[in-house]
């Protein structure tokens, strides 16, 4: 917890239950990490990674139920909810289909807080129609494809401390990534500030974690003073 600067917290439909969200929540309160709401499908066994499709007024009270929950518990612990991410399959669902796409943006857009994904045209469109703001994201431990799209996690190669490390610093000094055949594309962040993602559950998580730590403090301390991008 002491190396990143914002938490997404599962909100018990693909992983967690109430006492860890309750034991995350005062973490990020100790540590100064700010928490946000990481809902995902109805999929323990699957981790919120396999596809179940899910009608659309479904959907809308999933999201609501989920992000509303965590928020009681971080209201409880006089914490701010600081944004909502969807997770694993739920996010590649959404750039599947406009319709859940739209859903879930509209349940996220009652709780008035930047909504995280992976950087994508459509859904910071999205976001930009219905008011909410978009926080674009790089994900360092997982693989892109020959399209410049993010890869499931299943898809992806295991990320070592050091790839990790390298995919921030083409992110924070050149705005550049490279997708699973080695070829180099831009995120087109340009001046703005975005995030870097990083999963719990990669087996080197901890050394993933200082690696990319590092790796962003020198770029804030050289370039990001102003605009940092955070982990």
């Amino acid at each position: 917890m002491p190396l990143i600067d914002a938490a997404n917290i599962a909100c018990g439909f693909h992983a967690g239950d109430p006492s860890i969200m309750l034991k995350t929540i005062r973490l990020c309160k100790k540590h100064g990490v700010r928490a946000g709401a990481h809902p995902g499908l109805q999929d323990l066994f699957g981790f919120g990674r396999r596809k179940i499709e899910v009608d659309t007024g479904d959907m809308y009270a999933m999201i609501l139920y989920q992000v509303g929950s965590l928020k009681a518990m971080l209201d409880a612990e006089g914490v701010e909810l600081s944004h909502i991410k969807p997770h694993g399959e739920l996010f590649f669902y959404m750039q599947r289909d406009t319709a859940i796409m739209r859903t879930v943006l509209d349940a996220c857009a009652t709780f008035k807080v930047p909504v995280y994904a992976s950087q994508n045209a459509e859904q910071e469109a999205m976001c930009n129609e219905l008011g909410i703001p978009f926080q674009g994201e790089v994900y360092v431990d997982i693989d892109y494809s020959p399209e410049g799209k993010l890869l499931p996690f299943a898809k992806s190669r295991a990320a070592t401390p050091e790839l990790c490390s390298e995919r921030a610093f083409s992110a924070t000094r050149m705005d550049t990534g490279k997708d699973i055949n080695g070829t180099q594309f831009s995120f087109g962040f340009g001046n703005k500030p975005f995030s870097i993602c990083l999963h719990s559950d990669a087996p080197t998580v901890l050394e993933n974690a200082r690696a990319v730590r590092k790796a962003i403090d020198e770029a804030n301390r050289d370039k990001f003073a102003s605009a940092a991008p955070h982990l």
